[in-house]
């Protein structure tokens, strides 16, 4: 179990991992415009197949492709829509869909694109194909890039990112709204003086 979750989203981790992935896009004949080594829908299915099993949750974050595939995979099933996705194309193939950004935990929001300047989570997301899976962005912001092709077309596991520090540099946004007063309080108290 994952108790860092909000209580919605707890079921998620009750009974076994919580995976996630992005951009798929099975049988998209322009993946390979994106990255010339992109591998075919088959061999991507074969890969979920072997690490999502019965009693996990694969959370996908957008640009499935064709859900065909989904059919296959015995593990609850979660959709992130991203730009190329349609809700009542994949109604049948997912069990929760959401329309837009997640906040999953106080440190952890899913999202299709990634969101710059959140200082006070992780934005795990996909939509970015340049390779890079791990970065800040230029406001120091972290984010966890799994467009397929960026980790190797293999889901994450969430439980073992959190357990390997996935949020421990991130302030929480109630510290950082207490700092800032401090900061204030301490500017105004020198004025006066």
């Amino acid at each position: 179990m994952i108790e860092s979750l909000y209580a919605p989203f707890k079921h998620w981790s009750e009974k076994g991992s919580v995976y996630i992935i992005s951009d798929t896009h099975f049988d998209d004949s322009d993946c390979k415009l994106m990255d010339k080594k992109w591998i075919p829908a088959e061999e991507q299915f074969q890969i979920l197949k072997s690490i999502c099993h019965k009693c996990d949750t694969l959370i996908h974050l957008g640009d499935v492709g064709n859900p065909e595939y989904l059919k296959f995979l015995k593990c609850r099933k979660v959709l992130i829509c991203g730009n190329h996705d349609s809700i009542g194309e994949y109604r049948d193939y997912f069990d929760e869909i959401y329309t837009g950004p997640l906040m999953i935990s106080p440190k952890i929001l899913l999202s299709h694109e990634p969101i710059p300047g959140l200082i006070w989570c992780v934005n795990i997301h996909g939509h970015d194909h340049s390779g890079i899976m791990r970065y800040e962005d230029s406001y120091g912001a972290p984010h966890l890039n799994l467009a397929a092709n960026v980790c190797d077309y293999t889901p994450v596991s969430l439980g073992n990112e959190i357990k390997n520090g996935l949020t421990s540099k991130t302030k929480d946004i109630h510290r950082i709204t207490i700092d800032k007063a401090i900061i204030r309080s301490a500017k105004r108290k020198k004025a006066e003086e």
